[in-house]
């Protein structure tokens, strides 16, 4: 049975990378549909609005930790077990999912006590403070996505292990569900209920505990990977490895929460000094805006980490099984893919920011909503295709067993440029620095990309 997923090592490349990242980027899109479909149904809402908007920026950062967190556990045990399926070491891969499941388990329940009795504080570190119309939309969305983060985080983290047991398509699918159920339940609380931001939470939280049900199911009927009653028992080693191989997706994650806190922040100290948006009723305009051009970007992304993460079985086989050639066939066609998706993302970005944001409900909003908007759009994203290329390396070279290169990389672009240009950068342009900081951290990244690219080609020019 370990030895199923042998094709891995010698069906075409081209046909593995549709075969596994098609599914993986259709998980993440869906995945990255639930905050977005809440903030466009909140946005067409007039009686939420920009209000509604900027709380559910404020409130966004604090799920990417849950999800930090999951993907750490559950893409830290997809390279795992890929790599001992690849050394035909199956007990160890079975130990790995069995640990996985419980550190998923402890961990969310963690993360809820401290959401649940700490909820205030939170939320004014992330900019929550902005007005207090915001604050008071903010809080009630957090109080319920908080007691749906059990849920959130298990059917993340098991997302990948799915993949890795050789069933992709049941993990897009298990996501699928639970993001149509919230599209269908979002109109119906919001409209129909007039439940407001609650009741953009609980239909989120109503489709994450559908779609952590389907990964209860699939892990009592796993086909490759069966873990047996001892596989549960937590053990060091196989916990350190696992979280050693996920941490990359940890700290891109994470830091991606420390540098939103940081533009949050900014934004709303640097807005209060502007000539418009010192207004109070104006002043959650540039928060809201800001978040709504980061769920685009995290559309994006989600295809671009979808392609690379749904490799990562591939690579870890191979890398295991010692096909190097076969990894560098499938890091060059990865790197072609991931900057032309960039390359559309920028032409969208540029060329059509009206219709991007009127489907945030600009419609409603006054013309500084709208002219703020299409400025961010067009400078915020307009290194898309560096940014792409990037985040691929990032997760290519976790894939490699290469933790430490990747966590550097990762670190070096979130924290030293993303967190530093958001608070640098607003110094010497007020609030347009804030926009600044992503394309001038995107550039500056490529540079020491380019560099592990080209050293990971080297590494890879002959079999083991």
């Amino acid at each position: 049975m370990e030895h199923s997923n042998q094709f891995l090592g010698t069906e075409r490349i081209g046909k593995l990378m549709g075969q596994y990242a098609v599914p993986c980027i259709i998980s993440l899109l869906v995945g990255a549909l639930y905050n977005i479909v809440d903030q466009i149904f909140i946005a067409n809402a007039s009686y939420l609005g920009s209000y509604g908007n900027a709380a559910n920026t404020v409130v966004f950062p604090l799920t990417v930790v849950a999800l930090a967190i999951a993907v750490m556990i559950g893409d830290g045990c997809c390279a795992f077990v890929s790599i001992s399926l690849g050394r035909r070491d199956s007990d160890t891969a079975k130990k790995s999912v069995g640990n996985s499941v419980i550190m998923t388990v402890v961990s969310s329940l963690i993360l809820t006590t401290v959401y649940l009795f700490f909820a205030d504080p939170i939320i004014a570190m992330f900019g929550g403070t902005v007005n207090a119309e915001t604050f008071h939309h903010s809080k009630e969305y957090f109080f319920y996505i908080s007691l749906g983060i059990p849920f959130y985080m298990f059917g993340q983290a098991m997302n990948p292990v799915i993949r890795a047991d050789g069933n992709p398509k049941f993990a897009m699918v298990s996501t699928l569900v639970g993001a149509v159920i919230n599209i269908i339940l979002d109109p119906i609380f919001i409209f129909t209920f007039k439940w407001g931001m609650m009741g953009a939470a609980v239909a989120t939280v109503i489709g994450q505990a559908a779609t952590a049900l389907l990964a209860v199911w699939y892990l009592l009927n796993m086909k490759i990977i069966k873990p047996a009653k001892g596989d549960y028992k937590l053990s060091g080693q196989v916990c350190g490895r696992t979280l050693i191989l996920g941490i990359t997706s940890f700290l891109s994650q994470i830091s991606l929460v420390a540098a939103m806190a940081a533009i949050n922040n900014m934004l709303r100290k640097y807005g209060a000094l502007d000539a418009i948006f010192g207004q109070e009723q104006y002043a959650q305009i540039p928060m809201a805006v800001v978040g709504i051009v980061m769920k685009f970007f995290q559309i994006v992304i989600s295809i671009v980490v979808g392609m690379a993460a749904g490799c990562i079985p591939i690579v870890g086989f191979n890398m295991g099984a010692g096909k190097k050639l076969r990894v560098k066939e499938l890091f060059t066609k990865l790197l072609i893919a991931e900057a032309a998706v960039g390359a559309v993302a920028l032409i969208l970005v540029e060329f059509f920011p009206q219709q991007l944001i009127n489907i945030f409900g600009a419609a409603n909003e006054s013309v500084y909503y709208t002219e703020f908007a299409i400025k961010a759009f067009r400078i915020y994203l307009c290194m898309m295709i560096f940014a792409c290329v990037n985040k691929a390396c990032f997760i290519f070279l976790q894939a490699m067993g290469k933790a430490a290169a990747s966590t550097a990389l990762s670190m070096i672009r979130e924290v030293l440029f993303g967190v530093g240009f958001a608070l640098l950068l607003p110094m010497f342009f007020g609030l347009d620095g804030v926009i600044y900081s992503m394309p001038v951290s995107d550039i500056l990244t490529f540079v020491i990309a380019a560099f592990l690219i080209r050293r990971t080609y080297q590494e890879l020019k002959e079999e083991q």
